[in-house]
């Protein structure tokens, strides 16, 4: 709770987004490897972040997203550690996604179910045992059909979009969900890590696949929505994402925006947003 009053000090002084989302996942970094130490985690087994966790970026609310990766023949249900674990990361305050699996049930899991496979796709390693979680980023990437991946993802954008009602112009839109929002940026890169075109918006740019002057805008779009994603979280004080009525003007407030003669601040805020 010290860490992230301080993370949040510091982005009251400096708007840095980027700051803020990695210094929250290296906090959080620090305290799970601290408390699998702590219980004495079986050997033979490895923890990972997945999801936004995994690619190093946490919201102030964000789920914390982990897997707890077992070997073969491993008989969770005699283990109480792997239940220490779980609940003692909840009774330090953090919301907690987890799964406890084989790498062949990452792998069955991961084949029948495309947002499983795009989670697993940025696993990063935190503890334990790093040659099981090397062997399961071998296997995945095995599996991995990158043309199938842009398919499925290109499906699963559609869909959203039409739960959406295929518009970025809701009156109170969406920030990670609707189109225009963080998950379309999110698509582009998991797409691109894929088919190993690159894992952030310089490599694109390195491959010709964005121009300089597409790098600067997506930079900086990506850039307001992290600071309206970031505030929102604050004034909401939970996982809030959507830009709602009763949140607009404190929003406006927070990014220092002024009413004009003809616009509230609000109107202001969501003039820049649609922009972005």
């Amino acid at each position: 709770a010290t860490e992230q009053a301080r993370l949040k000090d510091d982005f009251e002084k400096n708007g840095d987004a980027e700051a803020l989302i990695h210094g929250r996942a290296r906090s959080v970094d620090h305290l799970l490897r601290r408390i699998w130490s702590a219980l004495d985690m079986p050997s033979g087994l490895a923890l990972a972040a997945v999801g936004g966790y995994g690619r190093g970026e946490l919201f102030p609310a964000s789920d914390v997203d982990i897997l707890v990766l077992v070997p073969d023949g491993f008989d969770v249900a005699t283990e109480p550690r792997i239940e220490q674990l779980i609940g003692g990361l909840w009774d330090v305050g953090l919301e907690i996604g987890h799964s406890v699996r084989t790498i062949d049930e990452c792998v069955t899991w991961s084949s029948g179910d495309i947002t499983v496979q795009t989670t697993l796709l940025e696993a990063r390693f935190l503890d334990g045992d790093r040659s099981l979680f090397e062997q399961l980023e071998l296997v995945l990437a095995r599996i991995l059909d990158p043309l199938k991946f842009f398919k499925a993802k290109r499906l699963e954008q559609e869909e959203r979009y039409a739960r959406f009602n295929e518009t970025p112009y809701s009156l109170e839109p969406n920030c990670k969900e609707s189109p225009g929002g963080f998950r379309d940026l999110h698509v582009i890169l998991w797409v691109a890590r894929a088919a190993r075109f690159g894992t952030s918006w310089r490599g694109l740019a390195d491959r010709d696949l964005l121009t300089t002057e597409e790098l600067r805008h997506i930079r900086q779009a990506e850039n307001f929505l992290r600071l309206a994603r970031i505030r929102l979280h604050y004034i909401a004080r939970r996982k809030e994402e959507r830009l709602l009525f009763d949140h607009q003007e404190k929003l406006a407030q927070a990014f220092k925006l002024q009413a004009t003669a003809s616009k509230r601040a609000s109107e202001v805020l969501m003039q820049r947003y649609f922009r972005n």
